[in-house]
């Protein structure tokens, strides 16, 4: 079975593919809960915390500068999927919107459905992560996090919100919803950072 799904990666490409982590050969998709089914018309993104407050409507997404991404993806269930073919914002263009306030360092994700998951602000702010409203050619699929999911490529798939339409900016760290069950604060897949540490 693991051979119809999955395989072993390829010498030349073991430099892209994390510790203990096997290659998909579809895209798997693994949610927590229901899918949410999100009216484009109702959608909006809300900044707050360490911030001036803003809230933004589907039309100011897409009138930021939009940028297609290959990317690889690490999903902390053990899968990746290499060169995954995105169109979104940059985060970094996506946040020229906002008036962070100097102790900010660090961003609780919320999302439609409820679910959050927390990053450092200097994690976040990396040239290569972006918001994703379209995969491969296509309207990113409600099962896939659309309307927007963020893409973090170098840390696991569960810091990539799917659904989001929120950022809270904090001066500490929070807990988000699988690392208050048990997994890595960070989530870093090259350090395996799967689990928590913590006690």
């Amino acid at each position: 079975m693991a051979g119809k799904f999955f395989s072993k990666p390829t010498a030349d490409q073991q430099d892209r593919v994390p510790p203990g982590q096997h290659l998909a050969k579809g895209f798997p998709v693994l949610t927590y809960g229901s899918t949410p089914q999100i009216v484009i018309d109702d959608w909006e993104f809300k900044i707050w915390g360490l911030a001036t407050a803003t809230t933004l409507s589907w039309d100011d997404v897409m009138a930021m500068p939009q940028t297609e991404f290959t990317a690889d993806f690490h999903c902390v269930t053990t899968w990746s999927k290499l060169d995954v073919t995105w169109t979104g914002v940059r985060v970094t263009d996506f946040l020229r919107a906002v008036d962070l306030d100097p102790a900010a360092a660090h961003v609780m994700q919320h999302c439609y459905g409820g679910y959050t998951t927390n990053i450092a602000l200097d994690d976040l702010m990396r040239d290569e992560n972006f918001f994703a409203h379209t995969l491969m050619g296509e309207p990113l699929p409600a099962d896939h996090g659309g309307p927007l999911r963020l893409v973090v490529p170098h840390l696991y798939a569960w810091k990539s919100a799917k659904w989001i339409n929120g950022l809270e900016f904090l001066a500490q760290p929070a807990l988000g919803f699988w690392e208050r069950n048990g997994y890595h604060h960070r989530g870093d897949p090259w350090t395996v950072q799967r689990y928590s540490d913590r006690p």
